[in-house]
């Protein structure tokens, strides 16, 4: 891929939705999910959408708050590992059903939902789904203005 400057800076011309998107962001980090599991979703829900930023940013955040390589190299493979717990493993396909929410008629399917609600009571699930809302968000912003990993 060609290498391009951002499109527009959404940072200076839409800077109250920008805002918001970290006013959110700083509410999920109070909430009662822990930070390395809402990392490891940010990091899967960007793989899926092909946001290099996102994927080089929380891969670089989750490295610097002690993630290990291991998990960092195998979140894209986590079904296939032994390095995830049931909860993280929970609310990665959480993440991950949210993310392809179109290739499901039903959406988010029943049983992907009651086993993150095995691991995480309604406060935690909702900090969740908001979670994932945000990466998703911000995976499309900077995959449609091009912001460029690294930058």
């Amino acid at each position: 891929m060609t290498q391009h400057a951002p499109r527009v800076s959404i940072r200076r011309h839409a800077a109250d939705g920008y805002r918001a998107l970290l006013a959110l962001e700083t509410s999920l980090a109070a909430g009662p999910v822990p930070k390395s599991t809402l990392e490891l979703i940010r990091l899967r829900v960007s793989q899926i959408n092909g946001c290099g930023f996102c994927v080089d940013m929380h891969a670089r955040d989750a490295r610097r708050d002690g993630e290990t390589d291991e998990r960092l190299a195998t979140v894209a493979a986590w079904r296939e590992t032994p390095y995830f717990t049931d909860a993280e493993r929970a609310a990665l396909a959480l993440a991950e059903a949210a993310t392809r929410i179109a290739d499901r008629a039903e959406g988010v399917p029943q049983d992907v939902w009651d086993e993150a609600a095995r691991h995480y009571d309604e406060p935690a699930l909702a900090t969740l789904v908001m979670a994932i809302a945000a990466i998703n968000a911000w995976n499309r912003i900077n995959v449609t203005v091009r912001n460029l990993a690294g930058s």
